[in-house]
């Protein structure tokens, strides 16, 4: 058994349900709230605990959620899950300080290697900055068109405004945005953005081009 327990808050009692019981069948102690409200109000009380938030809710969403926990001081590795997720609403919610944006319907496996992941960042500083030195390693393999092409992505530009940007076609951003995934080592786009803004990369408020 893990010594975290995963908190899992989302407004739909079947989605809780299925979710804890397939998180506790994987090994994990879990707990579930029926509004961000409700594990907003224990929070502060809570240690080493993961949080895994739906993006829609009617009360607060999760990216509001995020926000308040980071406002009141309160440290709690999130994940968000969503069934309207595109980038910009990753990039988003990774700003407020998400670690992970995962998109429903979503595979068991992706779950648990999001959770794994997550509890990583209750572990030691020095652990994260190994992650984060990785991560650039990664980043200095990219040739100049493919970062441009990353610097796009995870701002949420969609192939064909990447196309027209860079003058070049959308089949050759594809061909690209498949190098940049490959040598990234990137399962899904939300963790090739949540990866490039751990290190400060391509930051939308800046439009930056370095590390």
């Amino acid at each position: 058994m893990n010594d975290f327990t995963v908190h899992i808050v989302d407004d739909e009692d079947a989605v809780r349900k299925s979710l804890a019981f397939m998180l506790t069948m994987n090994g994990f102690g879990v707990r579930i709230h029926e509004s961000a409200a409700a594990f907003l109000a224990i929070a502060r009380s809570l240690s080493q605990a993961i949080l895994v938030t739906d993006l829609r809710m009617p009360d607060m969403s999760g990216v509001e959620l995020i926000r308040k926990l980071a406002a009141g001081g309160i440290s709690i590795p999130s994940i968000l899950i969503t069934g309207h997720g595109d980038v910009p609403m990753a990039v988003e919610a990774m700003k407020a300080g998400a670690i992970d944006f995962i998109e429903k319907p979503f595979d068991e496996t992706v779950m648990v290697d999001a959770i794994r992941n997550a509890s990583e960042r209750l572990g030691s500083t020095a652990s994260r900055s190994e992650k984060a030195e990785e991560i650039k390693s990664r980043l200095e393999t990219l040739s100049d068109r493919e970062r441009q092409v990353l610097e796009q992505v995870v701002i949420g530009q969609p192939n064909k405004s990447i196309a027209f940007s860079l003058d070049i076609s959308p089949r050759t951003v594809e061909v690209h945005r498949a190098n940049v995934m490959a040598k990234m080592k990137a399962r899904s786009l939300p963790e090739l953005v949540r990866m490039s803004l751990a290190v400060g990369f391509a930051n939308p408020e800046k439009n930056s081009r370095g590390v």
